[in-house]
C-alpha cells in the first residue's frame, strides 16, 4: 500500500482500477474537507494523461515494476535512449513519458539511472535525489539589490528554467533537486 504522502514523480499506484504513474506534482490545497494533493498523472496501460486531486491519507495499492539500471545513451528529437550497460540493450521513452525527469538528464551525464519497467515496457526513470547542471542563460546578479531570498529564473542546459539565487551567474554549475526543481548549491568541485 502507498498513501497520499508517500507519492512522488516517479511513483505509481492504481487508481480506480487503473495503473497511473505521477509525471508532475501540481501542489496541495488546504480547505474545509482536508488537504488535497494535485498530480498529473499518466496511466501506464492507455497513455492518457490527466490532473487527479487525491485526499490527504487515501491509500492505493502499488503497482507491480520491475527496474533496471541504465544510462541515457541519447536524445533523438523527443525521444530519450536508455542502454542497458550489461546486455547493451537499448530502449526508448519519450519525453512526455518522463515527465518532469526530463529536464534533469543529459546524454553527457555519467550517472546510472533506474528505469521502471511495467509488464516489459519502459514507463519511467528514477532519477536521484540531487543533479548537477550548468546554467547556458540567466540575468546578471547585482549586489546590494534585495535582502531576504530573492531568486531569479535560470536556463539550464537541458532546456528547462529553474529560480536561483541573485549571485548565480551563467555558466556556473549548480545542483538542483530533482523532487521539486529547486536550487540546491553551487557545484563542488571534485579534486
Amino acid at each position: 500500500m502507498i498513501t497520499t504522502g508517500e507519492i512522488r514523480v516517479g511513483s505509481a499506484f492504481m487508481y480506480e482500477g487503473a495503473p497511473l504513474m505521477v509525471q508532475r506534482m501540481l501542489g496541495q490545497k488546504s480547505g474545509r474537507a482536508g488537504m488535497v494533493t494535485r498530480l498529473r498523472v499518466k496511466n501506464i496501460v492507455s497513455g492518457q494523461t490527466m490532473d487527479l486531486g487525491i485526499d490527504a491519507g487515501e491509500k492505493f495499492d502499488d503497482v507491480e515494476l520491475d527496474t533496471r539500471t541504465m544510462r541515457l545513451s541519447y536524445i533523438d528529437g523527443e525521444t530519450f535512449v536508455f542502454m542497458d550497460q550489461d546486455s547493451y540493450e537499448q530502449f526508448e521513452m519519450a519525453r512526455e513519458d518522463l515527465g518532469d525527469n526530463a529536464g534533469y538528464i543529459s546524454p553527457d551525464d555519467d550517472i546510472d539511472l533506474s528505469i521502471t519497467f511495467y509488464e516489459g515496457k519502459p514507463v519511467g526513470v528514477d532519477l536521484p535525489v540531487n543533479v548537477k547542471r550548468k546554467i547556458t542563460y540567466c540575468e546578471p546578479g547585482v549586489k546590494g539589490n534585495t535582502s531576504g531570498k530573492a531568486t531569479k529564473p535560470a536556463t539550464l542546459d537541458t532546456g528547462i528554467e529553474v529560480q536561483v539565487p541573485l549571485f548565480i551567474d551563467e555558466g556556473e554549475e549548480i545542483m538542483i533537486d530533482t523532487r521539486n526543481g529547486a536550487f540546491v548549491e553551487r557545484a563542488k568541485d571534485k579534486k
